[in-house]
């Protein structure tokens, strides 16, 4: 569906452009390498990331972090951001609050939950999982590009880009 997950999807190739362009015109470039991975199977038991977790084409402990965005395409007219995983690094609260100035964050500590997040976190990788939250039109085939409110994704996408900077 749109929301579920086209909008992870656009935010997360829309942060690759922003990465690159940013690296493309710094004075001083960036020497962090980024892997842009869409997973499939997270409604059949996190099949795509797990077997990624499991298997990995790249050492493990090279492995910082891990931003999921699953369902990011309906922010409210509140501005409320679900972020999960937010103790899995200590750092992740006070990048988190010094970066936000447009939402009214709700936080959750943990690393698990049902997205394809947990896999990270089960390999001991921090993890973030960005949410806009569920909707009446979730897995139904009114989940569509009409939808979603795109000016609010292109607000979480400024925001992931600003925590990756920091």
């Amino acid at each position: 569906g749109a929301d579920d997950n086209a909008s992870g999807v656009a935010v997360m190739l829309n942060l690759a452009s922003k990465l690159k362009t940013r690296n493309d015109t710094a004075k001083v470039k960036d020497n962090n390498n980024y892997l842009f991975m869409a997973f499939s199977g997270e409604e059949m038991g996190l099949l795509g990331s797990n077997y990624f977790s499991k298997n990995p084409t790249i050492d493990e402990e090279k492995i910082n972090y891990m931003i999921n965005m699953d369902m990011v395409g309906k922010l409210k007219t509140d501005s409320t951001l679900a972020i999960y995983g937010v103790g899995t690094s200590p750092m992740f609260k006070q990048t988190l609050n010094a970066n936000n100035n447009n939402f009214k964050l709700v936080t959750t500590e943990s690393g698990v939950g049902p997205s394809d997040h947990t896999s990270f976190y089960l390999i001991d990788v921090p993890v973030l999982h960005f949410f806009t939250g569920q909707h009446e039109d979730y897995h139904k085939p009114t989940d569509d590009a009409d939808q979603l409110n795109y000016d609010g994704m292109y607000k979480i996408s400024d925001y992931i880009s600003s925590i990756i900077s920091d």
